[in-house]
């Protein structure tokens, strides 16, 4: 590379911009396709949609718009609701096989309205999730503080099995809010479930996680909600989950479900899950640790949007990612971590660096869309492409460098002219001037630090 930069050097200006284009190539191949996509998303747990709910209706609107909008937000597509414990039975039957008594307040913490809101603007993907079952029916009689679910391989109760009671828990959670009009599309059980938590927290392997899978699998499907898919694990870190589904997989439980889900807090994504022909989400990853930044690239840390559209990327071409979701969406500004994508006063919203880098990816790869191939020749210049359902491609380049590269893009199929939109540590989404493609082909030029996403003219 330094004999090149020594070349180029000596060569007349023209020549060596010329050189350097034919050197720096991005190649487009929509021949050879990958997994589908879901979509990106976030979660409004924990009291949070109760918070978006109680703004000032402009500033609700603003955070709404900045969530879900596909012209002017990040276009996210996927909400994760937390099935608050106790909600819809606060107390025992008494029994496993006594008949509960069910409560509703139509409201779940407002969870019901940002559902109805998200599908407002096409949001089709809601994933009901699970922290813990009910105390009743865990070994440690405790809501918090890990436990098992009665009845799981290893772990008994002396008023025995409560994992056909939990399937019914759950699947009256999915007939609750379809009288709501919100139709839950996938179904969570567990969450981190390798570790005890203060709060709401339950522990299982994976043959315990199998036992409820095939339970919960016929109890849905009995009740007429055949199409709501369940979701596992949701263990910690990437390395956990790939142990833990191997040993779901193992017990039969992977027949029964319908997607496989990854925290990214212990070990990050690296490689496939090997879970057969399931789709894989990133269903929870934040950095929960640093200050909240609105920065792109400046503090050169895990809180910057550059960080995050790596592990984006990365996710979705190393790990085969179908999904991506951030832990939370939007939160009070009150709150001194990077948590969330967009933090909110009662006067004002502000969007973070990471949610510019969800954008990309949300507003231009969507649900159903095919990644294809895509490869860089140059080092520090990553890519890939997706193929909407609609035949549109998108293609995302971020360069990690220090100086900027000029490049050939081929392959970007019949288009005449391709809108590049830019993001850096001054510009969130700016859409730069209009270029001419010839043959699907067409050359571009790319700052340091930045993510360039190139769309249809």
């Amino acid at each position: 590379m330094k004999n090149l930069r020594v070349l180029l050097a000596a060569l007349p200006l023209s020549f060596a911009l010329s050189l350097e284009r034919r050197t720096n190539t991005v190649t487009i191949d929509t021949s050879t396709t990958y997994q589908t996509i879901t979509g990106f998303g976030f979660s409004e747990a924990f009291g949070h949609a109760q918070s978006i709910y109680n703004l000032p209706s402009t500033i609700r609107t603003e955070v709404l718009d900045m969530l879900f909008s596909n012209s002017t937000g990040a276009g996210l597509t996927i909400l994760r609701n937390i099935i608050t414990t106790g909600l819809i039975e606060p107390t025992s039957p008494g029994s496993p096989s006594a008949t509960p008594t069910y409560v509703w307040d139509g409201s779940d913490g407002e969870q019901v309205w940002l559902s109805q809101q998200a599908a407002n603007y096409g949001v089709k993907t809601i994933y009901a999730n699970a922290w813990s079952a009910p105390k009743f029916m865990k070994t440690n009689d405790n809501v918090d503080e890990g436990g098992y679910v009665c009845g799981v391989t290893g772990e008994t109760c002396s008023s025995g099995s409560w994992i056909q009671a939990y399937a019914n828990y759950l699947t009256q959670y999915v007939r609750d809010y379809a009288s709501e009009g919100v139709s839950i599309t996938n179904l969570g059980f567990l969450n981190e479930p390798n570790a005890a938590f203060s709060y709401d927290s339950m522990l299982s392997d994976g043959t315990q996680a199998a036992d409820v899978i095939s339970v919960l699998r016929t109890t849905l499907d009995n009740a007429g909600y055949t199409n709501v898919e369940i979701n596992c694990c949701d263990a910690e870190g990437w390395s956990t989950s790939s142990t833990m589904l191997k040993d779901v997989q193992s017990a039969g439980g992977t027949a029964h479900m319908g997607v496989a889900t990854s925290h990214g807090y212990t070990s990050s994504p690296g490689t496939p899950l090997s879970v057969g022909t399931l789709p894989v989400w990133m269903s929870e990853w934040a950095d929960v640790t640093n200050a909240w930044s609105t920065s792109w690239a400046a503090t050169g840390t895990t809180v910057d949007g550059l960080v995050w559209a790596q592990r984006i990327q990365s996710g979705l071409i190393n790990s085969g990612l179908s999904a991506f979701l951030y832990w939370v969406g939007a939160e009070p500004a009150t709150s001194a971590s990077s948590a969330m994508l967009v933090q909110f006063s009662d006067t004002a919203v502000t969007a973070s660096g990471r949610l510019w880098a969800f954008a990309h990816f949300g507003r231009f790869v969507r649900p159903g869309a095919v990644r294809v191939l895509a490869t860089s020749s140059t080092t520090g210049l990553t890519v890939s492409a997706f193929k909407n359902t609609d035949g549109t491609l998108s293609l995302q380049v971020i360069n990690s460098g220090t100086s900027s590269v000029t490049f050939t893009v081929s392959g970007f199929g019949s288009v005449s002219q391709v809108q590049p939109i830019h993001t850096d540590e001054s510009n969130n989404f700016n859409y730069r001037a209009i270029l001419d493609v010839t043959a699907g082909s067409f050359t571009s030029t790319i700052t340091a630090k930045t993510l360039i996403t190139y769309i249809p003219a």
